[in-house]
């Protein structure tokens, strides 16, 4: 099955600001068609609606990074307080022995 392909397509990804600029040709007199009221009314409404939803996936992407950031920070303090350099596998395990002593006595 192959896609739908239109001269007038947009090109590109689409955002809200593109899609609010799409001017659908006009039915010549005595032509059936949609009515021009309705078809602004769908446009404007799906401008709205992928604005929105370009704005939640902007928010998360940030919130992510906050977040990636954050974890980043407190891995390197603890690193710092451990007194180990870059490697997270050289940061003492701090579980008892499999025999009970406590992790400095191995």
């Amino acid at each position: 099955m192959g896609v739908y392909r239109s001269r007038n397509v947009l090109a590109g990804p689409l955002t809200a600001d593109r899609l609010g600029a799409v001017e659908l040709p006009r039915t010549s007199l005595g032509r059936r068609g949609y009515r021009t009221d309705d078809v602004d009314a769908l446009l404007h409404r799906l401008v709205y609606e992928l604005g929105e939803r370009t704005r939640l996936l902007d928010d998360a992407l940030g919130e992510n990074d906050r977040i990636k950031r954050a974890l980043r920070a407190w891995q390197a303090e603890v690193r710092e307080a451990a007194g180990v350099g870059r490697c997270p596998a050289a940061i003492p395990d701090s579980r008892p022995s499999p025999d009970g002593r406590p992790a400095g006595e191995r």
